[in-house]
């Protein structure tokens, strides 16, 4: 009787998936772990294949991180900065379709631990800090910004100053995943955040559009 041949390890039998494995494993470590109590070789270890391996594609623990952020978060970006290139409706509803699109994306899943992380972590990384200040923070403001200043060209909003008002609209989003993604003294379990969501851009909208205006 012949003897069927041993599986190959799964690094082996799946060479074309490990990129995504690693960076699938390393998003999960990072979020529960944080950063500085992150080892490669939990990560490695998580994706089922060898710490030796995870060294081909990644140098190191820093190199892993932004290849995580810039896999999940910065793509998600550029992804959302082609449709405010490409929408030619009013820019209230592009202004919603781009917070609803974050929330759903980023907020509302495993990535809001990234900012977790950055929040509690960026002072003791301060190249880390730099690199998510840069890829992350601006560009996701220039995204918002240039939706507001599209709304102003277009008399669709009322003039304003738009670096501020991309704060205002972002921290409470912010404030969102914490609330959601953190135990905190106060109990937000009965929060809805997708109520919350349709609340905070519904009150943002009524003052950002012209009076006697209305979004569909």
């Amino acid at each position: 009787m012949q003897v069927p041949p041993e599986p190959k390890p799964r690094w082996e039998r799946r060479k074309d998936a490990r990129p995504q494995e690693l960076l699938a494993a390393a998003l999960g470590q990072f979020v529960e772990r944080g950063f500085a109590a992150t080892r490669l070789e939990d990560v490695a270890r998580r994706a089922g294949v060898s710490k030796g391996t995870l060294y081909l594609y990644f140098e190191n623990k820093e190199e892993l991180f932004k290849a995580v952020v810039r896999e999940h978060i910065v793509n998600a970006i550029g992804a959302a900065e082609q449709t405010v290139a490409e929408f030619d409706g009013h820019s209230g509803e592009l202004l919603r379709a781009i917070l609803m699109r974050w929330w759903d994306q980023i907020g509302a899943t495993e990535l809001a631990g990234i900012t977790k992380l950055m929040m509690a972590e960026a002072n003791n990384f301060p190249d880390l800090a730099q690199f998510y200040n840069v890829e992350v923070i601006e560009r996701g403001n220039r995204l918002i910004s240039s939706v507001l200043v599209r709304g102003i060209a277009r008399a669709e909003f009322r003039p304003h100053d738009t670096e501020v008002m991309t704060a205002v609209l972002t921290a409470p989003v912010l404030m969102l995943m914490m609330w959601t993604h953190s135990f905190l003294p106060c109990d937000m379990s009965a929060l809805d955040p997708q109520a919350y969501m349709e609340a905070f851009i519904g009150m943002a909208l009524n003052g950002l559009l012209p009076p006697g205006a209305n979004v569909a």
